[in-house]
């Protein structure tokens, strides 16, 4: 019967290990790439970005001539 060796099973979980960090990466990457994409489309105006339009202020009435 076949022995099984640590040295292949450490093998094992560091080549697991490093797929699975890029893996998170390529994630992440993703994620901001998409976020700026959604910031690029978004309107650059402030006001217009939070979604509330400004109040207009009342409108002054004429000085007495």
């Amino acid at each position: 019967m076949a022995t099984r060796k640590a040295q292949t099973f450490a093998k094992r979980a560091r080549e697991l290990a490093v797929k699975e960090r890029r893996e998170l990466k390529r994630a992440r990457k993703a994620e901001a790439a998409a976020a700026r994409a959604a910031a690029k489309d978004a309107p650059t105006d402030d006001a217009a970005a939070d979604g509330a339009a400004e109040p207009e202020a009342p409108a002054a009435p004429d000085p007495p001539a």
